[in-house]
């Protein structure tokens, strides 16, 4: 990981923390890819808002930050980045894989310090390491790594004051689903064990370049005061691990490398239920019975 310097002049921005030019003086997005030469790369699973109606729709939902620093990953030509340069975010915080946009995201620098680019694997990246204090994350996730980059920031060291994050809709639909829902898994008990999640915007896949084969949805997910320690996060991982590994068996049978019926009757669940139907409380109760290993 290494932080980027600016290679471009920076252009002014129009905001709450010393920017004193229009941010309609930018080059459109669409005109910066152009004149970079630059296009999504697919094996980086890149989908760019390039629709500042729609990114400043989401910071909105994001925010308020009240000078909180903002973490983005995977800012692509910027066009969130734009919108988060506009709003009450105090440092916005860069974490950008591909080196090509680099050069393109420096000439939204004013040289204040405001900005800060980071290249680097945002699922190696240390956040604490970026930030001081409390952080938002708000971020048009790349398809092939969101799911990934949400359980780390959910079971990480490091907990965010909120997260504002663009999946795919079917990921989407995972995280906020609710027992008995097609959709329910382990990503929605994991979610909901940690945070308090809802999807606030469904974005068409014509909203994007280049369009992906699917829609988007952005979800909101505020840390809960009551979110599990660490260790009881690992033994809900197990658990759902096992519970949803095989989902359309009974318990007693999906979780017998665990304790099967007997971890069951100790959390109190029956063990002929399947995973489908337990809630986050059933789960909870499970991972504080498995044994110690």
């Amino acid at each position: 990981m290494r932080v980027a310097p600016s290679t471009a002049v920076p252009l002014p921005l129009r905001g709450r923390n010393g920017y004193d030019g229009p941010v309609t003086d930018l080059p459109s997005l669409r005109e910066q890819l152009d004149a970079h030469g630059l296009s999504a790369k697919k094996s980086f699973g890149q989908h760019f808002l390039l629709d500042l109606n729609v990114t400043r729709k989401i910071v909105r939902l994001a925010g308020p930050f009240e000078g909180r620093s903002v973490v983005e990953v995977g800012p692509g030509p910027g066009g969130l980045t734009r919108a988060l340069l506009e709003s009450d975010a105090g440092k916005v915080v860069l974490v950008e894989k591909d080196p090509r946009f680099l050069p393109l995201l420096g000439e939204l620098d004013d040289g204040t310090g405001r900005l800060q680019i980071v290249e680097g694997d945002a699922l190696k990246v240390r956040e604490a390491e970026l930030v001081d204090g409390p952080a938002h994350l708000v971020s048009n996730l790349p398809y092939n790594v969101g799911t990934a980059l949400l359980i780390k920031w959910l079971t990480g060291p490091w907990t965010p004051h909120a997260l504002t994050l663009m999946f795919q809709k079917e990921v989407a639909e995972r995280v906020v689903a609710a027992p008995g829902d097609e959709a329910y898994g382990r990503l929605a008990v994991i979610s909901q064990a940690v945070c308090d999640a809802r999807i606030v915007l469904h974005l068409p896949a014509a909203a994007f370049t280049p369009p992906p084969k699917v829609a988007s949805a952005v979800v909101h997910l505020v840390p809960r005061p009551d979110r599990p320690e660490r260790d009881t996060l690992k033994r809900l991982e197990r658990v759902t691990a096992a519970a949803f590994g095989q989902r359309r068996k009974m318990l007693r049978s999906s979780l017998k490398p665990l304790g099967g019926a007997a971890l069951c009757e100790a959390a109190g669940i029956d063990p002929e239920a399947r995973a489908e139907t337990v809630d986050l409380a059933g789960f909870l109760r499970l991972a504080a019975a498995l044994p110690t290993v």
